[in-house]
């Protein structure tokens, strides 16, 4: 499975720790995620992620593209409700895509923990049809 990871700024170190927690699920996947969050997962969990641009200059635009091709089968993107993004527009379309085209999509802790969990257990190999 093909997972996309995307933290706002006072998430990213929350986002390490999920990705340290799982790192055994993850080691399974490809790893996909904007510049920074990207980067710092890698470097608390040393696995390998395919690291676009960073979100706000243009990586969830990436990730939305990726998403349009069906190169996307899971997005972990742990928002900040509490803070107003000058990109705001760029997460709304990430959303968006992931409705369009049926993609699992987890905006906090706890739905991340769920949908890596029900990964793990493979009741996301559904996906697989859509390839």
């Amino acid at each position: 499975m093909n997972i996309a990871l995307i933290a706002h700024d006072a998430k990213k170190k929350l986002m390490q720790n999920f990705c340290i927690a799982y790192r055994g699920v993850l080691s399974k996947n490809e790893l996909y995620a904007t510049g920074t969050t990207g980067r710092l997962v890698e470097e608390v969990t040393n696995l390998s992620v395919h690291k676009f641009l960073a979100g706000h200059l243009g990586g969830e635009q990436q990730i939305g593209a990726a998403i349009e091709h069906n190169e996307i089968d899971l997005v972990i993107f742990l928002r900040d409700p509490l803070t107003q993004k000058s990109h705001e527009p760029d997460v709304g379309n990430v959303m968006h895509l992931c409705d369009v085209h049926n993609i699992p999509v987890a905006t906090n802790l706890a739905s991340a923990e769920l949908l890596i969990k029900s990964l793990d257990r493979g009741d996301l190999e559904w996906r697989e049809m859509y390839k």
